[in-house]
Parts: C-alpha cells; structure tokens; sequence
C-alpha cells in the first residue's frame, strides 16, 4: 500500500486526507472512513453471484494498514459499516474487531445499517443513532442530519469525479468533496459505485488512485 495524504484546515482544525479512502484527525487519534458496506459480497453471492471473498480482504487489508500507520484510538464510520444481513462477511469483520481490541469502533448508523442493537452490544460497537459531535464539528451519515450552523463530515453518496483522458477516453476516480460546511467522504468499500454529481457545485474535490493525491 502507498500512502498519500493531503492536510486541510476545517474550523481552525487539521484533518487529513488519504488516498486510501480515510480521513485521520491527529489531534482525535481517531481515523475517520464510511460506506464499507461489510456483507456486500456474502450478500451477492447468496444471491447466486460469484462476487469474490478478496474484495472484503483487500478492504479490511488496507484498514489495518491504516491502523497501523497511524496508530489510532478510535475509528469513526459515518455510515453503512454493514451492508444486509448476517453472514459470513460478518463473523470475519468480528475477528479483526477482536484482534484490534484496544481500538475503540464508533458507528454512527447508517441506511444499510439495520441489524440488532444486541448485535452491535456484542461486536463492542459504540452506536450513534443520527450523528456525533466532536469539537464543533457533526459527523453523520447524510445530509438529512446536518443543519446550516455546524460543518458536517459526511459519507453516504459515494462521491468521485470524471477526468478526460486522451482522446475519448473518460476516467472515474473516488474523491473527497469539500465544501464551504460540508466535508463528504469516498466509500471505504472498493465494491462500490461513484457518484460524479457534485453535492455543492463550488465544492473542491480531491480525487485519488492508489498513487496518488490531487485537488480538481
């Protein structure tokens, strides 16, 4: 994994942002991701799709990675940490929760997070219902939460940006979207969808590839 990353001041504070799908918040020691959809795959290949097991793999890879890297107390999901039911997908996550025991996982829920409450009790999962307040800043998982007072951190809609290349050819890329109240994360998840649509057409984006970092 090579690791790139992109300091912005929000509200007088340094956040961080990665090229692999996380924003860190060093003053927190609190890594920040979204949309990790975990049970996606298991999901679709009850459904008789042959989506592969590597693809949460390489997701929960690249997350301990970042642990490491950074050496973090907490880990903040604005959303969608799970995808549908229990499955197989799920009992994997519960074994990296185990081996990052001294790390303490925060939810706050999302559309797609509808288990239990007694589920998330046993994962050891700390659960907001709509949102969570952090030195001024709201962190939730879409707008329907955010109010015109507070910058929000948000995830849910995917974003990524569409850059021409020679000739016709057209490529899309995961992005942040950074707007004058609004800090909108790219989906943890690589099996994922890109939205190119801009929440807020002033909003500055920085799109990645595992290379690599830059504003549009």
């Amino acid at each position: 994994m090579t690791l790139i990353t992109k300091e912005i001041t929000v509200q007088n504070k340094i956040l961080t942002l990665t090229n692999q799908r996380a924003l860190y918040w060093k003053a927190e020691t609190t890594l920040i991701v979204s949309d990790l959809h975990i049970g996606k795959t298991a999901h679709f290949r009850k459904a008789g799709i042959a989506i592969p097991s590597a693809v949460l793999d390489t997701d929960l890879n690249r997350l301990q990675q970042l642990i490491d890297q950074f050496k973090v107390n907490t880990i903040l999901v604005v959303g969608d940490l799970f995808h549908a039911e229990n499955n197989t997908d799920l009992d994997q996550f519960q074994t990296f929760i185990q081996h990052n025991n001294a790390i303490t996982f925060e939810l706050i829920k999302g559309n797609h997070d509808r288990l239990k409450d007694s589920f998330y009790d046993a994962m050891g999962i700390v659960v907001y219902k709509t949102h969570k307040d952090i030195e001024g800043l709201k962190f939730v998982h879409d707008e329907q939460h955010c109010d015109a007072a507070t910058f929000c951190v948000s995830g849910h809609t995917h974003p990524g940006v569409t850059i021409k290349g020679r000739g016709k050819v057209f490529i899309k890329l995961p992005c942040f979207e950074v707007s004058e109240q609004r800090l909108i994360l790219p989906a943890f998840s690589e099996f994922t969808g890109l939205n190119t649509k801009r929440t807020v057409e002033a909003a500055v984006c920085y799109g990645f590839t595992a290379k690599s970092l830059f504003e549009l």
